[in-house]
């Protein structure tokens, strides 16, 4: 089932914004916390502004986009749950197969990237590159020390169910029909595996995700087993912030590759050391 939308076609998309993860182990999404860090609030998690973004492609190319399509995207401001985001997109000059996409709420540029539907299926890595670990019995404090470049991380894995994944999809305001009538899960959701190969192996205080770079390489449906096999390429200082940057294969079954990503996050913002 796939849509044939031009870019010019796509009208802006306004979502009213949710924070999914106000509850969860990451307090930058806590209002409390997150004021203590400048923002207005909890920031809603970049995963599920992704997900916004991703509407505009498979709005364009349906089922196809979520099969080989790409993504590139960096969140620059927050987004605050129960304002309007409007995600837009734009042909890029020269590249028919690719949008620019940007997401502003509150008079901001909150997120920008691009997506594109490749004429061809990305070749699929090389699964003995992406070997399966261990989750720690007992996990350590995120630091250079336990995210050494090269250290390969535990691989997660749980089962994406129909109700689950429709309570995803709600929770990100995904109004595509074509979702339900195939039984596919959201890409929003497959990128929070990124975010769980750091929070399944590390604990973290206050972290943001900053971007990600995603390549797919088949459609995932309800039910299956997912997980994602990652190691540390880069972890580095700038500006105060520690950052890391992993290199992550998400899997159907342990076998079957869904998406490759490059996720980076500012796994200790420097306002820790700072207050």
């Amino acid at each position: 089932m796939t849509t044939t939308n031009t870019a010019a076609a796509f009208a802006d998309y306004q979502v009213e914004a949710y924070n999914t993860a106000k509850d969860s182990e990451n307090k930058i999404h806590d209002d409390t916390v997150a004021k203590k860090f400048g923002f207005s609030g909890g920031l809603v998690p970049g995963v599920d502004i992704y997900a916004y973004m991703t509407h505009p492609a498979v709005a364009r190319w349906g089922q196809d986009w979520l099969a080989r399509g790409t993504a590139d995207c960096r969140f620059i401001k927050p987004v605050y749950e129960g304002a309007m985001a409007t995600i837009s997109a734009e042909a890029i000059p020269h590249h028919t197969n690719s949008m620019a996409i940007r997401v502003e709420s509150a008079g901001q540029l909150c997120a920008e990237g691009t997506v594109g539907m490749p004429n061809d299926a990305a070749p699929v890595p090389d699964l003995t590159s992406y070997k399966v670990a261990p989750l720690p019995d007992e996990r350590p404090p995120a630091a250079p020390g336990s995210l050494p470049e090269g250290a390969l991380l535990g691989t997660y894995e749980i089962n994406c169910d129909g109700a689950t994944e429709a309570a995803y999809q709600g929770d990100v305001r995904e109004d595509l029909p074509l979702y339900a009538a195939e039984n596919l899960i959201h890409p929003g959701h497959l990128l929070r595996f990124g975010n769980w190969a750091l929070t399944q192996n590390v604990v973290l205080g206050p972290w943001i995700h900053v971007g990600s770079k995603v390549q797919h390489f088949a459609t995932a449906h309800h039910d299956a087993d997912i997980s994602i096999r990652a190691k540390v390429v880069k972890n580095y200082e700038r500006k105060g912030h520690l950052f890391v940057e992993l290199d992550a294969l998400v899997l159907a079954q342990g076998t079957r590759p869904l998406a490759h990503i490059e996720h980076t996050a500012i796994y200790q913002p420097r306002q820790v050391t700072e207050g």
